[in-house]
């Protein structure tokens, strides 16, 4: 039986809008938040919990309400329950029954599945151990294999294999051990083959730099023979050209290089280069490489420019050049062949440095040279330098540069050493005429320098126009063209041959002909060396045109060419004048020795009373040393040399004469002394008339001859001597017969004459009448020139 339901009172809350808004809210099942979050924020939460707590009283009264309601449904329901616990309990009998028959049945089918698991398990762990195996067997094979690669130095193959484990079995190495032993080993193993190949390459440095001084040497003997079939080419040519008369008149060559063979390479191994620079690129560190070589070459470089203190510059200027240029040969190689190791900037960049380092070293080195064959060995090597590193491409026009500001210092020198040359040979010479007894001989010192125009062999003994000096001096002349030429050519300049000839000029003039003067200024020869000197400087003012065609020939020139120039050498017309000079100085020395003999006037007896049978004393003696100074003059000098100091003789007597008579030292003098002046005067005209036909002068249509140089003196003589002397006072017959004659001078002359000697009885003696005739005209021609006066 069911008992009645209590009615339970609902208590109502104060707020009942907001209990039934609540109310609402439940009942339709929405969010309550925002109503108790109001409540809570407006400060008002008891009566929110109040509402809260009616709603909550409605709904259990509610609750008991339904239940009451459904009290006897609950009664049938839980006896239905119990109904079916009983079946219930039943089939889990059933159940139990069945699992344990069928446990039975399924034991050892159990046991075989547990088995087959089991195997599968076994199985699996086996292919996985076998994959892994097979992975660490590959691996440790490529380990293996890269171990023997570093042990037979094949690095490539090794970074290779290197590169295969890491990027193809290291992330799928199964076991972590070996993973991290071979990820440690990988950089280790990149590191020793990066210090293998520097280490190579360290030992290439060391090498390279013992070898690039070969190199160099090589490169350069190359082109010292490449020059060399240069000159034989360009001298076959210039001979084939020289027997040609046909063909431009213009010197262009243009070598043929058809049938030049090429130059064998030179052998030096960059192997060690190849493989460090390949290797650090495999590795990933090419540029440090590139930087790592570029800066251990020029520190290399800058130890090879450091010259030697302990050695002259001479001795180890080779060394020094071949070392930098087999550098530049190695670095252009490097440059061609090492794939980008070098940069063409860097190797530009480095050639100008040290060039700029070489040329500064030879401009100090130049001025400090004493010697100019050192200057010409060194400055060929340097010519050769360029033309060997040019080949490679390197710019050398500051060593083309550096050498033409030298030019002058080098010629300097050459021209002090030629000078001190001449100097010697000219004061050592004998100045005799050099006799030349073998043909090897005349070769040697005649046909070589051309010195005769005939090239007929004479007969020996040879007695040559010129003394031992001449030929030295030609070969001074001739080494200093072949050293200047030399110095010149394979420089900056196209055509060297007017630069050699104003050298040639500077050495002729300056050096040749200042030595020759001093020669002839110093009064240190006598006459017969004197003439010698003279006949020295005619031969070798002609040899200047053989100077010239020589210096032509070297430069390159052919000689018709360099004959149908026009500009000759200003040294010849210097060595003309000097030429002068020295028939001056012979002109003096012959006067001087004429002096010597001229003095014996004093001895004359002036005041004579007997006419003379004889020429005086004087005048026999100074016949004897005009023969003499004929004689040899004839042998030496050219005709108008010994035209001139023989005219100069002459001329220089009848001074002497005139001289004599004008001063006090002879106070009067009579007819009979200028009748001894008239005998010596015959012989000398004489002798001159025969010398001047007999040298050959006569030939030349010389306007004066040898007589001519005494007409004062003669018409003096002539005038005394004459019958009617006042007929010098008539324009005409002065004029025709003493038109030589001053008036000073025939008067203070005719002053001191007298027709005869005073004696004792001088003014009794018996005078015929021409000799009072000439007396008369002799006191009118007296007192027409005071008059005159």
């Amino acid at each position: 039986m069911s008992a009645p339901p209590k009615k339970r009172t609902v208590v109502e809350s104060g707020d009942g809008g907001l209990g039934l808004g609540i109310a609402a809210f439940i009942a339709n099942g929405e969010d309550l938040g925002p109503i108790i979050r109001h409540s809570f924020e407006s400060g008002k939460p008891e009566a929110l919990m109040n509402n809260l707590r009616s709603i909550v009283k409605k709904k259990e009264v509610e609750i008991e309400e339904l239940c009451r309601l459904h009290y006897e449904d609950f009664i049938v329901a839980v006896d239905e329950l119990r109904g079916v616990l009983v079946d219930a309990e039943e089939l889990k009998g059933m159940l139990s029954g069945e699992n344990s028959h069928l446990q039975e049945a399924s034991t050892s089918l159990l046991l075989k599945l547990d088995e087959l698991l089991e195997l599968y398990s076994v199985k699996k762990n086996v292919g996985e151990a076998i994959t892994t195996l097979k992975i660490c067997v590959e691996v440790f094979s490529l380990c293996m294999t890269c171990n023997n690669y570093i042990a037979e130095a094949k690095f490539h193959p090794a970074l290779k294999t290197l590169d295969l484990i890491q990027k193809g079995y290291l992330q799928s190495i199964p076991l972590k051990l070996l993973k991290k032993v071979v990820a440690r080993q990988i950089p280790l193993i990149k590191l020793h083959i990066e210090k293998k190949v520097c280490g190579e390459f360290n030992d290439w440095l060391v090498h390279i730099r013992r070898m690039a001084k070969q190199i160099g040497q090589v490169s350069i003997s190359q082109a010292s023979l490449a020059r060399q079939k240069d000159e034989e080419m360009r001298a076959r040519q210039r001979e084939a050209e020289g027997h040609s008369h046909a063909g431009p008149d213009e010197h262009l060559y243009s070598l043929n290089l058809e049938n030049t063979e090429e130059e064998s390479a030179l052998d030096f191994d960059l192997t060690p280069v190849y493989r460090a620079h390949h290797m650090h690129i495999c590795l990933g560190i090419g540029e440090k490489f590139r930087d790592y070589y570029y800066k251990n070459r020029l520190m290399q470089l800058n130890l090879d420019m450091q010259i030697s203190t302990s050695q002259p510059f001479l001795e180890s200027h080779q060394p020094f050049l071949a070392q930098v240029a087999g550098f530049f040969i190695v670095e252009e190689r490097v440059l061609r062949t090492a794939d980008g190791l070098l940069s063409e900037s860097q190797v530009e960049t480095t050639w100008e440095t040290a060039i700029a380092k070489i040329t500064s070293i030879l401009e100090e080195q130049f001025s400090r040279m004493r010697t100019a064959s050192h200057f010409l060995l060194i400055k060929d090597y340097v010519t050769l330098l360029g033309a060997a590193v040019n080949k490679y491409g390197y710019q050398v026009t500051q060593l083309i540069e550096v050498l033409e500001k030298s030019r002058d210092r080098y010629h300097q020198l050459l021209l002090l050493e030629c000078r001190k040359q001449m100097d010697d040979i000219l004061t050592n010479d004998s100045y005799e005429q050099m006799v030349i007894k073998k043909e090897y001989e005349y070769n040697m010192n005649v046909t070589a320098f051309h010195l005769e125009h005939d090239d007929a062999i004479p007969d020996f003994p040879y007695v040559a126009p010129f003394s031992s000096s001449v030929p030295e001096v030609c070969r001074i002349v001739r080494s200093f063209i072949e050293d200047s030429v030399s110095y010149l050519s394979y420089g900056g300049l196209m055509n060297i041959f007017d630069v050699v000839k104003v050298f040639l000029d500077r050495l002729l003039i300056e050096v040749l002909n200042d030595s020759l003067l001093n020669m002839i200024y110093a009064r240190s020869l006598a006459m017969s060396q004197m003439m010698q000197l003279a006949g020295n400087i005619s031969v070798l003012e002609q040899a200047c045109d053989m100077y010239l065609l020589h210096s032509a020939h070297l430069c390159g020139i052919p000689k018709r060419v360099a004959e149908r120039s026009h500009s000759g050498l200003t040294a010849r017309a210097v060595l003309k004048a000097s030429q002068n000079a020295v028939y001056n100085s012979l002109i003096n020395l012959a006067n001087f020795k004429v002096d010597e003999f001229m003095v014996l006037l004093e001895n004359v007896n002036w005041i004579t009373e007997e006419a003379p049978d004889d020429a005086n004393d004087y005048m026999n003696e100074v016949l004897i040393y005009l023969e003499t100074l004929v004689s040899t003059a004839q042998e030496i000098l050219p005709l108008e040399a010994l035209y001139k100091v023989v005219s100069g003789a002459m001329s220089h007597i009848s001074d002497s004469i005139m001289t004599t008579l004008l001063n006090d030292g002879v106070k009067r003098f009579t007819v009979n002394a200028v009748l001894g002046l008239d005998i010596d005067l015959k012989l000398l005209e004489a002798f001159a008339d025969e010398k001047f036909d007999s040298t050959g002068l006569s030939d030349l249509g010389k306007e004066t001859t040898f007589r001519d140089c005494l007409v004062e003196i003669r018409q003096l003589v002539n005038l005394l001597l004459s019958s009617q002397p006042e007929n010098f006072m008539n324009p005409v017959i002065r004029q025709r017969n003493y038109g030589s004659l001053d008036y000073k001078k025939v008067a203070i002359v005719c002053d001191k004459y007298k027709d005869s000697a005073d004696s004792l009885f001088g003014s009794l003696s018996n005078r015929n009448v021409k000799q009072n005739a000439r007396k008369k005209s002799m006191d009118v021609l007296k007192r027409r020139l005071k008059d005159f006066s």
